[in-house]
């Protein structure tokens, strides 16, 4: 009986190691920057500063801009947002999550909220699981957390009552976060929340990693989608 048992046990143990290294050999199978970034910034300035990339304005505003990458994404996708966003005065930091994959950090905030003592609020969101992550962080957050945004994403929970400022950013084509499931996810928000959506753009493009499986085509560039995304977050950011 015993015998019986430990094989039972031992077989349990093998599949979870299966799923577990499957899990992370998935995960390293992740989308790298395009080369849409290299030809539209220079590459050599990005900074680390050893948790992720950070990017400090000339004339720092007292805001920073906390950013949680999409499932499998490459933090450096998100560079160009990075840099356009810290040219507005905030100071942009775009951290390095386990395995790329928001969920699995959603706490990384609060390591760059005392990273940088000196900007007094931030505003934290993600692109697509990146946003579902930022979700978890806001329902016990820092007491600097002064809103949250969505860029192709929604919140994992009811926020209805939060008094917490929230913004949706979503593409008019995306294939993965739909327009259908931005409208079934108004609920969740708080009633003066704000939604901005972007014709023509799609999922992929709240990134620079290229096309993305299940995405439909945008109908206008990546960058003219990135510059609208920065448009709508400095335009919330200093409503709040």
């Amino acid at each position: 009986m015993k015998r019986w048992l430990l094989r039972i046990l031992m077989s349990i143990f093998a599949l979870l190691v299966i799923v577990v290294a499957g899990f992370v050999i998935y995960a390293q199978f992740d989308y790298g920057p395009s080369a849409v970034l290299a030809d539209n910034m220079d590459l050599s300035a990005i900074e680390s500063d050893g948790k992720g990339l950070i990017f400090r304005p000339e004339s720092p505003n007292g805001k920073g801009v906390i950013l949680y990458q999409g499932a499998k994404v490459e933090k450096e996708a998100y560079a160009y947002l990075g840099q356009s966003l810290s040219e507005q005065g905030f100071v942009v930091s775009i951290p390095q999550l386990p395995l790329n994959f928001g969920i699995l950090g959603s706490g990384t905030a609060d390591k760059v909220i005392e990273e940088y003592p000196d900007v007094q609020e931030w505003f934290l969101g993600g692109h697509s699981l990146g946003g579902v992550a930022a979700s978890f962080y806001a329902e016990d957050p820092s007491v600097k957390l002064s809103g949250l945004y969505f860029l192709g994403a929604y919140p994992a929970s009811d926020f209805s009552d939060s008094d917490l400022p929230m913004l949706s950013i979503y593409g008019e084509r995306d294939g993965l976060s739909t327009i259908e499931d931005i409208e079934e996810s108004r609920g969740l928000f708080p009633a003066d929340s704000v939604f901005v959506e972007i014709k023509g753009g799609n999922h992929a493009q709240f990134g620079l990693y290229g096309e993305q499986k299940g995405d439909n085509s945008a109908e206008i560039t990546p960058i003219e989608q990135q510059d609208l995304v920065v448009e709508a977050l400095t335009e919330w950011i200093n409503e709040n």
